[in-house]
């Protein structure tokens, strides 16, 4: 079941050597998403997206405020997917084990994974090791794997930005076929437009530094979505609009 991601007044800073003052990323910054919503966040690069990712997934802590994960009722024990960029697969086990070693740390029958490998068009490749699949090919057994957990809430930081964009484009059909079969709570950082048009429910858009909510467009578009859908080209149009707005007055300076 979907639960909940809540950033709740949060504050975060990093000391970069040699600078005199810490950076201040994130100053009293909240943002909820709700059950079964898919989130994409965009903004500047460096602006604190990967933070906010990071943040929801225990890889850093607020210096002040609250993340919470899951329902009101089971606050932090949602079970959690992740893709990265890069794979990030075990490259000494076989696909199939990569499935098997999340399911199992999840307490998930392995029969799930086993079912998602045939889903994501891998299942003849369980036995094949991951340095012998190609960059498309890894980056699906990295959704099968997170999807194998049975998750609640699945993190999303930049998962096809290192492929082509035919391939990328595959997988973004592929993951919303995932997504129509499990409909966990998403958060995805990108910086692909379009790609959080197509597949998200809501675009937040992050200006500062410290980041900030300069505006969210909240896409209406009905599962299973069709991807040459003139409605993504016009919202990926005002997703770039207000990202030259943001970027004008640094230039004017």
């Amino acid at each position: 079941m979907s639960g909940a991601i809540e950033f709740r007044e949060i504050d975060k800073s990093y000391r970069r050597p040699r600078a005199s003052a810490p950076e201040v990323v994130l100053r009293r910054f909240s943002l909820r998403i709700a059950p079964g919503e898919l989130v994409a966040v965009i903004g500047p690069s460096g602006i604190g997206k990967t933070t906010l990712l990071h943040l929801a997934a225990g890889l850093e802590t607020p210096d002040h405020g609250t993340v919470t994960l899951g329902d009101a009722a089971n606050p932090d024990h949602a079970r959690l997917g992740m893709v990265f960029q890069q794979p990030r697969l075990l490259e000494w086990r076989t696909v199939g084990q990569n499935i098997d070693l999340a399911a199992d740390a999840a307490g998930i029958d392995r029969a799930l994974g086993r079912r998602l490998l045939q889903a994501v068009q891998l299942g003849a490749y369980a036995d094949a090791y991951p340095l012998s699949l190609s960059g498309g090919q890894r980056q699906r057994v990295a959704l099968a794997r997170a999807f194998a957990v049975d998750p609640a809430i699945v993190l999303l930081d930049e998962p096809f930005s290192a492929l082509d964009e035919l391939t990328a484009r595959k997988l973004r059909l592929l993951l919303q076929d995932l997504w129509l079969r499990q409909a966990p709570t998403g958060l995805l950082v990108t910086h692909n437009t379009l790609e959080a048009a197509f597949l998200a429910d809501r675009i937040v858009i992050l200006g500062g530094p410290p980041a900030r909510i300069v505006r969210e467009i909240k896409v209406a578009a009905p599962r299973p979505r069709d991807s040459e859908d003139p409605a993504f080209f016009a919202i990926h149009r005002e997703i770039l609009a207000t990202l030259e707005g943001l970027a004008a007055p640094a230039r004017a300076a």
